[in-house]
């Protein structure tokens, strides 16, 4: 049973019965009704938005998330550019360093190769940004393997040019007799007239005529593998081993500055031009072997002689006169 309400009316000077009007009710019902469904509609609006409402703590993280998404591309641009110089010096090692110390260049399959077997970025899968950070992390690996190819080869090189060092230092490169000191190149490579027998034969070295005592150097680094007179024909004479295959013989000597087994240096000096053994006059009989063969020693002394010296005793070398041994 509903209360009965009252009020006071001042006229009458008494209380009168509130008399509720026709649809009263029926208006607060729908006012309640739609203040309801506004409600809800609030509700709705603000949970179909809840995604969008981000807390101080999730913008903290979004930021954080944006500077690293930036900090992988420079990351990436820098890789494009270790990438770039990289490729330079590769290319320069394939095609000039390794040619130049014959060396076989590094295939590009083997600088490039990536990492085969079981997955290397599995601890990465999983996330929005995984496929960036997988990527950079492949991409970063195959640089690394790289430079660590390339390091490789730059040590072989290093060890190549140190052995081209040896090499140009051995070979025999100057003139075993000073020009100054000589009082003609009595005799070249080639058929020449024997000063013993007159006959025409091969002569498989080149004659300095200097006098007695005149100083012999070493015409390349090596060591003197003999210093005696017990091969026919030479008299006193050295022979030093300079490696890769090549040999310096000097006869016909005075005496002797060294001893057998003693390593010398290019211009060391080694003995005296002497006149022993089967020789005319005193000079120096010189000759260049390679792998055991004789050969032309007038292609070695691009060492000490000018461009102009070099052609006046070519044209002095090929002239068939008579040997002095």
């Amino acid at each position: 049973m509903s209360k009965v309400k009252y009020y006071y009316d001042s006229e009458t000077l008494s209380y009168r019965k509130i008399e509720q009007k026709k649809g009263r009710k029926l208006g607060i019902f729908v006012l309640s009704l739609v203040g309801v469904i506004l409600s809800g509609f609030v509700v709705f609006l603000i949970y179909i938005n809840l995604p969008y409402v981000e807390t101080p703590k999730e913008k903290a993280l979004k930021r954080e998330l944006a500077n690293m998404e930036l900090q992988y591309e420079l990351l990436n641009k820098k890789m494009n550019e270790a990438e770039a110089v990289l490729a330079e010096v590769a290319d320069r090692d394939n095609n000039l360093y390794r040619v130049y110390f014959e060396a076989n260049p590094i295939p590009e399959e083997q600088r490039r190769a990536g990492f085969g077997g079981v997955n290397r970025y599995r601890e990465l899968e999983g996330f929005d940004n995984s496929n960036l950070i997988i990527n950079t992390s492949k991409r970063l690996d195959v640089l690394t393997k790289q430079i660590v190819v390339q390091s490789k080869s730059l040590d072989e090189i290093a060890s190549l040019a140190e052995e081209k060092e040896k090499l140009l230092a051995a070979i025999p490169a100057i003139q075993p007799v000073k020009n100054e000191d000589l009082t003609r190149m009595a005799s070249g490579y080639g058929y020449r007239t024997d000063p013993f027998t007159k006959a025409r034969k091969f002569h498989y070295g080149m004659d300095f005529t200097s006098p007695r005592g005149t100083p012999v150097f070493a015409s390349g680094d090596g060591v003197v593998s003999r210093a005696d007179n017990t091969a026919s024909g030479y008299g006193n004479h050295i022979r030093i081993d300079h490696g890769y295959g090549y040999e310096s013989l000097y006869a016909h000597l005075y005496k002797y500055n060294v001893r057998r087994g003693q390593r010398v240096k290019r211009g060391d000096l080694i003995g005296f031009v002497g006149s022993t053994g089967r020789s005319e006059a005193p000079h120096l009989h010189y000759e260049v072997f390679k792998d055991g063969e004789r050969i032309n020693p007038i292609n070695f002394y691009y060492g000490n002689l000018t461009p102009e010296e070099f052609a006046e005793m070519q044209k002095k070398a090929q002239q068939e006169n008579q040997s002095l041994d």
